[in-house]
């Protein structure tokens, strides 16, 4: 197991991401001052994004729908909690978009490998718990 996303679990069997991009940010209200740089003051975290990118090969799992599985959770509109396979906990996220490349096609048109990317985006723990 790579990670898992609420229910769904990553690995080599379902859907293994090859990348995870993390972007981070605070905030830092500004104020304008006479004759100098503008002040600013920081007032809290910003956004917490989590980017995978990943393949899902015909080879390797007999189940090529595996990202109805994701689109399921996503359709849910919750946050879920993002658990790493080392047991580090990330928080909660909302998945917010999954893009998908269906490539090198069978003459059945099934494809050999899928190409995915997902966005997920951490929300308030406070924001969680309403949700559930």
């Amino acid at each position: 197991m790579m990670m898992t996303y609420g229910t769904f679990v990553f690995s080599l069997s379902t859907a293994a991401y090859e990348q995870l991009q993390r972007q981070m940010t605070w905030k830092h209200a500004s104020s304008e001052r006479v004759g100098a740089r503008p002040a600013r003051q920081y007032v809290g975290p910003g956004d917490d994004t989590i980017t995978l990118q990943g393949t899902i090969s015909a080879e390797l799992t007999d189940n090529l729908l595996v990202l109805d599985e994701l689109r399921e959770l996503g359709d849910e509109g919750r946050p879920h909690a993002l658990v790493e396979g080392t047991g580090r906990v990330y928080g909660a996220y909302l998945l917010v978009s999954l893009n998908e490349t269906r490539k090198e096609l069978f003459g059945d048109g099934v494809p050999r490998l899928i190409e995915f990317q997902l966005q997920l985006e951490r929300v308030d723990d406070s924001a969680a718990e309403a949700s559930a």
